[in-house]
């Protein structure tokens, strides 16, 4: 087993160099604190392609600093494996980052996204071979239940439902980035550069053609995952940020709205207290609804607002997607490559 130390990574201009003799598939897995599910994840894949038998595979992990045991069973795995590369985050670089960065070094003639929690099923990859061989260039799994929480489900089918339509192209909905991706694909990828990509929106973005297969997700096997509220509200905010403008339009319609509505309940309050200047008294009540009702729609599309020029902040930053700190099973670098 090689390992080499590596600093600050950024995904090469180009694919590695792809070695000779049959086609090669990459199966790229993200992990943290994975230390139940990672050896079970390595066996299933492994016997997968033992099925297939008719092309050669490399498994990449890449940790995003795991505080588990999960790199040593990595590395007890890469030691008796060739086929299983490592890489080693120098800090945990959130699960956006580090699994995009280690999909651009796959050097497969076709990429495999696959979690490494089991909720993908790695059986899905035979019937992602076959349609790749049937010509697609993307092949793109599908939830069609879950086994986690209804309510949970639900809330995610109402994200993509709501996300799909102020898309200016056509999302996937239900699609976690469980596939397949040819290289031609990959390497348009590699062009585009993205430092914080929502990869989701890129398969419907480059618009190759697709194929779909529907899957049932099952409940997640050991440990808890590390998707907070937080990192789920990230990821759907950069969904909408990153493909559609509608929101920064909504605002500057809703804001139009609101001034004609107050203009005709201003006049209509003016000609009211004419009629009935006794009778008819103003007071305080609709002055305070009405300023936190602006105040509240302000704040909501400041907000929005916020959140397009923190995309445009993290786009000019151009920082790498991760800091590697180790490689595992990885080729020396090609001198003659970028990296």
């Amino acid at each position: 087993m090689s390992s080499e130390p590596a600093s600050a990574c950024v995904a090469p201009s180009s694919p590695q160099t792809r070695p000779s003799g049959g086609k090669l598939i990459s199966v790229v897995s993200g992990c943290y604190n994975e230390e139940g599910n990672i050896r079970e994840c390595y066996e299933q894949v492994k016997k997968v392609f033992a099925d297939i038998g008719r092309y050669r595979y490399e498994h990449i992990f890449i940790d995003n600093a795991s505080q588990d045991r999960t790199v040593a069973i990595l590395r007890e795995i890469a030691a008796r494996d060739k086929n299983v590369k490592v890489i080693v985050n120098a800090r945990n670089f959130g699960h956006i980052r580090s699994g995009y960065h280690a999909m651009l070094q796959a050097r497969g003639d076709a990429v495999i996204s696959l979690v490494s929690d089991l909720q993908d099923p790695p059986e899905l990859i035979k019937e992602f071979v076959n349609k790749w061989e049937e010509g697609f260039l993307i092949v793109i799994a599908i939830k069609r239940n879950s086994e986690e929480s209804p309510l949970f489900f639900a809330v995610r089918r109402l994200y993509y439902e709501i996300v799909s339509r102020l898309a200016e192209t056509e999302l996937n909905k239900n699609a976690t980035g469980f596939g397949l991706y040819d290289r031609r694909f990959m390497d348009i990828l590699a062009e585009i550069d993205d430092p914080y990509p929502y990869f989701r929106g890129l398969v419907s973005e480059v618009g190759f053609p697709s194929a779909k297969i529907l899957y049932d997700q099952p409940v997640r096997k050991r440990g808890i995952s590390s998707h907070n509220f937080y990192r789920l509200f990230d990821m759907a905010m950069l969904g909408i940020t990153n493909h559609s403008k509608v929101p920064l339009r909504l605002a500057t319609m809703l804001g139009f709205a609101v001034s004609i509505a107050s203009l005709f309940v201003a006049i209509g309050y003016v000609v009211m207290k004419l009629l009935y200047w006794q009778q008819f008294s103003l007071g305080l009540a609709p002055l305070i609804a009405g300023l936190f009702f602006f105040g509240s729609v302000q704040l909501f599309f400041i907000g929005i607002v916020g959140e397009y020029i923190g995309s445009i902040h993290t786009q000019v930053l151009k920082r790498p997607h991760v800091v590697e700190l180790e490689r595992i099973n990885f080729e020396p670098a090609n001198p003659a490559s970028s990296s």
